[in-house]
């Protein structure tokens, strides 16, 4: 591996991630700042509470200071690693994205695998078997699945396997009445099979058409129909030649597609009621909880930016023809 290569590759995505979650910060900050939820009444709620004592809070919170003025307060903490508190947990915001976060992650990268593993093989067989009754069956699943909105897989798969067949529990990321501390290895992936599913469903889709389109282009080149008359044919020709040029596209295409996976997330958590980082960003958004929303924000770009750094990295790096295209310049 050529390391200066990758030092200047590296060097260049890491002035990018700067640009971005500076930008990412600003806008946010400028938005959330606008949006006409009143944090201090969103607090509250139906307390009753005199003026008094909201004034206080208001004054506590900083709710009446010009923006500029609140924006170098919570750049200068954030610059010193404090994130804030949050306004609905009363903990710490970065206790709060390292414990949702990790069930989000949980959650994405069991479902990360499942549509990379079976929409890559649905994909094969699809392309291997061009113009035949699988072929036909795998575009159909793809086609509807990439027309349905998310939220609406999610609800109906919870009302079939949940609600009429009583396979598997309706949300939660434990049992009701239990600690997470007290739930088993089983218990916790016993909730999270739905979930897992349900969000892998539209990713299975895209892998599959992607890898079917890449595969009928590979068999349609010289080198195949050269292998042909060698007398390879089936499986093993896919396999030499078909799998192995198909592969590295898929696995970045995979990468690239954490942002979808991560919206994903949100819309699916919110169906299961699952304790993940989209749930917590959506009561952030409804109560106007700034600290929590804003650092929800810069992790969330933080995560998709990695996804597709990885690809990149992946594709100018592992592709060995490009290294030969590099060559021969």
């Amino acid at each position: 591996m050529n390391y200066k290569r990758l030092g200047k590759f590296l060097g260049y995505k890491f002035i990018r991630l700067i640009i971005l979650l500076f930008a990412v910060s600003l806008i946010s900050f400028i938005l959330i700042d606008l949006s006409p939820i009143d944090p201090v009444r969103a607090y509250i709620g139906e307390m009753a509470v005199s003026a008094e004592q909201v004034a206080k809070l208001q004054a506590f919170w900083g709710v009446n200071e010009p923006i500029t003025t609140k924006l170098i307060n919570w750049g200068g903490n954030l610059i010193q690693g404090d994130f804030g508190v949050s306004l609905i947990y009363r903990i710490p915001v970065i206790d709060v994205i390292s414990e949702r976060f990790l069930a989000s992650l949980t959650l994405m990268f069991a479902s990360w695998l499942i549509s990379g593993v079976l929409g890559f093989g649905l994909g094969v067989l699809a392309g291997m078997y061009r113009g035949s009754w699988i072929d036909k069956v795998v575009k159909v699943y793809c086609y509807t699945l990439l027309a349905a909105p998310t939220f609406w897989i999610a609800l109906l798969l919870l009302m079939v396997f949940s609600v009429y067949l009583g396979w598997f529990p309706t949300g939660l990321g434990v049992p009701v009445g239990k600690l997470a501390e007290d739930v088993t290895f089983f218990e916790w992936l016993y909730r999270l099979i739905l979930p897992a599913i349900t969000l892998s469903v539209l990713g299975i889709a895209q892998i599959a058409m992607y890898t079917r389109d890449k595969l009928v282009n590979v068999l349609s080149d010289d080198f195949i129909l050269f292998a042909k008359a060698r007398g390879e044919s089936g499986w093993s020709l896919i396999k030499r030649h078909g799998i192995r040029n198909i592969l590295l596209p898929a696995i970045t295409l995979q990468f690239l597609s954490f942002n979808e996976l991560f919206g994903g997330a949100v819309l699916v958590e919110q169906v299961f009621s699952y304790p993940g980082i989209g749930q917590a960003a959506v009561a952030a958004g409804l109560k106007s909880d700034v600290p929590l929303l804003l650092a929800i924000v810069l992790f969330s770009s933080l995560f998709v930016f990695c996804g597709n750094a990885i690809a990149d990295l992946i594709y100018n790096f592992v592709d060995p023809r490009i290294k030969e295209g590099e060559a021969d310049e």
